[in-house]
């Protein structure tokens, strides 16, 4: 603290140009540098604490959770002053390593990371905070969620900087995979993260066959354009290739060369390859997930390779890979990581600047041209659906081929980050069936549960099967398959009973997800939102209605017995139903749910007799 308050004061000092002993500032620096906790700022009014006074108890904090405070150096920047991004990376591997290890006990070593996108740059003499914790371990991976801010000294200010989430392997001995302990979530926003870090890993899988449907689905022809006149510029005039050997220093404490000084180096060689397109100085502004596909040792060549393979009006997309060998020569390479960064130029006000075309050469290069637009398009949806608030994403997203993955993510996190809402309160208990409510700003959510003496995956079965809702449900009329994305989502569109105040029925177009358990502990998923279908707009004859966060959640309580959990995050349109129903003024709640016990313990029985019967 001490040596906080220092910095602030030097920093004031060489701002008014007055003069500070070399030694002392020396110290002040180092200070800082690598220190393991941000500096909190006073707030308004806040007294200082007088010496030797006994600090307050804190909250217990993440076991995993390991916090870096890096004050950034001339050392560190580029020629404009500001952190370089290569290095920013270098920062973040190290402190999402450092908490992966603290709950491994053993080396863990860099998979992959997701998405990151740059929101600010951050300039010499502030300070850079990241904060990393494990979200949830798997078998031998677990995920590392990586907050990173700055800080500035002088006025206090604080800004969010990107948000980003790393894959990390646990390694024993000779590389061998070590299996992982649980880690038991015990915040409101760690049991959020450990649900839905199930799902980003479920879409990491399968980010791949996304990129090849949506290139299947579009147009083969390669279209170049032309801007303000000019032509194309050849993408081979782009291209970059430079070795790097890899020394101690840039290896980890394993031997293996460090994961964030691979992605510096591609950062490089990436910058140098927008820069030849541009003639400028190029700004980092998103990196799509590092792939790390195996190890180099010390003593390794890596050979980085970039080019950019297609610029769009105000950015423009570069490659990049690395490929390792050793000192034999007629060994061949080994692909070591590759991604895909996204640059802009910015002019003096500080907006992107156009960018002139890129001319891919025949074969690879019209491939590179094709796969980087499918990726721009998947990087919007991704953005518009899955980055954003629940509250900011509009209804009834259009569904096709490109954002089924996100709009499935999207749908099932969105239960779950209800699910894992800790201020539910008890509204009414009518025998076996509980009602609970949820308040909050814009919305007002109920739950309704009740325990059933069926299997959980049978309750699973019958309840993800929307056909099968009226048989149970007497507001739904009918439900109709649409479309079968896979064996997880599907479409249905909706009949349900006209409300009072309408004088006909509603219809819906709901994408349907499901899943099934993770890992012990974990539900069964079945989560409902809008979307829309261009093969079923709204009809006349139908009031559309539409529906954001709903679904069901049943968890295993012995081999024979589920509790079902039902959850809805209320429309405006329904407000009044569930208001009456809350306040004990109706039953209908109540009796749908009793209705539902009904229809699963039938069905149970049914299922019984016709084994009994083969």
């Amino acid at each position: 603290r001490a040596t906080l308050l220092l910095s602030r004061c030097l920093l004031k000092m060489v701002k008014g140009n007055i003069i500070v002993p070399e030694d002392i500032l020396s110290f002040c620096c180092n200070g800082l540098q690598g220190s393991t906790s941000p500096p909190r700022a006073r707030e308004p009014g806040e007294r200082e604490e007088a010496p030797g006074a006994m600090a307050s108890p804190s909250p217990a904090r993440n076991p995993t959770e390991v916090q870096m405070s890096q004050l950034v150096l001339p050392c560190h920047t580029n020629h404009r002053g500001e952190l370089s991004t290569g290095q920013l990376l270098k920062w973040i591997d190290t402190a999402a390593c450092l908490s992966a290890e603290r709950h491994a006990g053993c080396p863990c070593v860099t998979a992959s990371m997701d998405d990151i996108y740059f929101e600010h740059t951050i300039s010499v003499g502030q300070v850079v905070n990241i904060k990393a914790k494990v979200n949830r371990a798997f078998n031998s991976s677990m995920e590392v969620g990586i907050q990173v801010s700055y800080e500035d000294l002088c006025s206090g200010k604080h800004c969010s900087i990107c948000k980003a989430y790393a894959t990390f392997v646990a390694q024993g001995p000779l590389g061998s995979k070590v299996r992982l302990k649980p880690l038991t979530p015990q915040t409101e926003e760690e049991k959020i993260e450990y649900s839905i870090a199930a799902e980003r890993r479920r879409m990491r899988l399968v980010h791949k066959d996304t990129l090849k449907d949506l290139l299947t689905h579009s147009p083969q022809e390669t279209e170049l354009e032309t801007r303000d006149g000019s032509g194309a510029v050849p993408a081979e005039r782009t291209r970059v290739e430079s070795v790097e050997l890899v020394l101690p220093p840039h290896a980890n404490h394993q031997g293996n060369t460090f994961g964030g000084q691979i992605m510096a180096w591609m950062e490089n060689v990436a910058t140098i390859a927008a820069s030849r397109l541009c003639h400028a100085h190029p700004t980092l502004r998103a990196i799509e997930m590092f792939h790390f596909r195996g190890p180099s040792q010390v003593g390794d060549r890596l050979v980085l390779k970039a080019i950019v393979n297609n610029a769009f009006k105000n950015s423009m997309e570069v490659g990049v890979s690395a490929e390792a060998y050793g000192q034999e020569m007629s060994v061949s390479r080994r692909h070591i990581n590759s991604a895909f960064m996204t640059f802009v130029v910015l002019d003096q006000e500080g907006h992107p600047r156009t960018l002139p075309m890129v001319a891919p050469e025949p074969g690879d290069g019209e491939r590179r041209y094709r796969e980087a637009s499918a990726r721009k398009k998947i990087r919007l949806d991704r953005k518009y659906v899955v980055s954003c608030k629940q509250t900011e994403v509009p209804l009834s997203v259009p569904w096709d081929q490109s954002n089924k993955v996100y709009l499935s993510y999207n749908n099932v996190s969105a239960l779950k980050m209800l699910v894992a809402k800790a201020n539910w309160v008890l509204a009414r208990e009518k025998e076996k069936v509980r009602m609970y409510t949820l308040e909050e700003d814009k919305f007002l959510s109920f739950r309704i549960e009740i325990s059933v003496c069926i299997p959980a995956g049978r309750a699973f079965s019958l309840l993800s099967n929307l056909r099968r809702r009226h048989e149970w449900d007497s507001h739904y009329v009918s439900a109709e398959l649409v479309q079968k994305v896979d064996d997880d989502d599907m479409i249905y569109h909706v009949v349900s009973q006209k409300l009072r105040h309408e004088n006909k029925p509603q219809d819906f177009v709901i994408l349907a997800s499901r899943r099934k358990p993770c890992s012990k502990g974990d539900p069964y998923v079945v989560a409902f939102r809008s979307v829309t279908l261009p093969t079923h707009p709204a009809r006349a004859e139908f009031t559309r209605g539409e529906t954001l966060c709903s679904g069901f959640c049943i968890w295993p309580e012995s081999e024979e017995m589920c509790k079902v959990a039902y959850y809805n995050q209320v429309m405006p349109g329904y407000l009044n139903y569930v208001t009456t129903n809350v306040a004990g003024l109706s039953s209908n709640i109540c009796s749908t749910f009793e209705a539902c016990e009904k229809f699963l313990l039938k069905n149970k029985e049914d299922l019984i007799s016709r084994l009994q019967d083969f």
